[in-house]
C-alpha cells in the first residue's frame, strides 16, 4: 500500500513538472511563431543591405541598424568583458576581504538595475558631457548591464575549479598570479565564454538604454562619436508608426534580432557541450 502511494505521488509530481514545462514553452513558441509569420515576408537582400526609405516610400531596409547593432554591442564587449572577467577573477581568487564583499554587493545591485537606469547613466555621464548622442555612449550603457552577468559567471566558473589543481601548482613554486592566469583561467575557460555569450545575448535586444544614448540615425555609420542606428531602436520606431510598410519592417527586424540571439544561445550550448558531457 505504501509503495503504491509513493508511486502515485511520484507520477503526479512528474505530470505536474511536465505540465509546467509545457506552460513555459507555449509563450516562447507563440512568440517565435508570431514573429516568424509576420516578419518572414519582409526578409530579402534589400532589407539586409539597404537604408530605410523616407516616409511614404515603399522599400528600403535596416542595413544601417544591423551594422549599428554590431558596432554598439562590440563597444559594450570591449568595455564590459575585461571589467567583468577581471572582477570575477578577483572575487574568486582574492575576494575574501571587506573590499571583495563590497565588490560582490555592487555586482548584485547592478544585476537588478533596470535597463532604463543604465540609459540615464550613459546619458548623464557621456551624452551631456560630450554634447552628442553616440555609439560610445550606447556601448557604455549596455556594458553596465553586461558587467554583473560576466562577473558572476566568471566567479562561479573559477570557484568550480578543483582546489587540488591550484594546490599542486602552488606546491611546485609557481606564483599565485601565474597559477590564476595559466591554470585557473584555462580550466574555467568554457564557463567564462558561456557567461560572455549570455551577457551579449542579454544586451542585444535592449532598447531603453539606446534611446538615451545612441538615439538613432537614418544613414550608415560614419563614426562612433555620432548618433547611430540600432535594431532595437529601429524596431521600436517602426512598430509605433502608423505606416503598414514600417510596421512590416518592424516585424522583420524583430525576426532578425531573434535569429541573432538564437545563434548566440546555440553557441553557448556548443561551448558548454563538452563541459557537461
Amino acid at each position: 500500500m505504501k509503495w503504491n502511494k509513493r508511486k502515485l505521488i511520484d507520477r503526479i509530481m512528474a505530470f505536474l513538472a511536465a505540465a509546467c514545462v509545457v506552460i513555459a514553452i507555449i509563450p516562447l513558441l507563440s512568440i517565435l511563431y508570431t514573429v516568424t509569420i509576420n516578419g518572414i515576408s519582409s526578409i530579402n537582400p534589400d532589407f539586409l543591405t539597404q537604408l530605410p526609405k523616407p516616409v511614404g516610400e515603399v522599400g528600403g531596409g535596416l542595413g544601417n541598424a544591423i551594422q549599428g547593432t554590431f558596432i554598439v554591442v562590440g563597444i559594450a564587449c570591449l568595455i564590459g568583458l575585461p571589467i567583468g572577467i577581471l572582477s570575477g577573477v578577483y572575487l574568486s581568487e582574492y575576494g575574501a576581504n571587506r573590499f571583495g564583499r563590497f565588490v560582490s554587493f555592487v555586482a548584485d545591485v547592478l544585476t537588478g538595475t533596470p535597463s532604463i537606469a543604465a540609459g540615464m547613466f550613459g546619458y548623464t555621464l557621456i551624452v551631456l558631457y560630450f554634447g552628442s548622442f553616440s555609439a560610445i555612449a550606447g556601448g557604455a550603457a549596455l556594458s553596465v548591464l553586461m558587467i554583473p552577468i560576466v562577473t558572476r559567471t566568471t566567479e562561479e566558473s573559477l570557484r568550480l575549479v578543483p582546489g587540488s589543481i591550484k594546490e599542486a601548482s602552488l606546491a611546485l613554486g609557481i606564483p599565485k598570479w601565474k597559477t590564476t592566469l595559466h591554470i585557473v583561467l584555462s580550466t574555467g575557460r568554457s564557463g567564462i565564454v558561456t557567461g560572455a555569450l549570455l551577457a551579449i545575448a542579454r544586451i542585444s535586444g535592449e532598447t531603453a538604454p539606446l534611446l538615451f544614448t545612441s538615439f538613432g540615425n537614418m544613414f550608415w555609420t560614419n563614426g562612433i562619436d555620432k548618433p547611430i542606428s540600432t535594431l532595437p531602436v529601429q524596431i521600436y520606431t517602426y512598430a509605433i508608426s502608423p505606416f503598414p510598410d514600417w510596421q512590416a519592417k518592424a516585424w522583420g527586424g524583430a525576426l532578425i534580432l531573434i535569429v541573432l540571439i538564437l545563434i548566440l544561445n546555440i553557441s553557448v550550448r556548443f561551448v558548454t557541450r563538452r563541459k557537461y558531457s
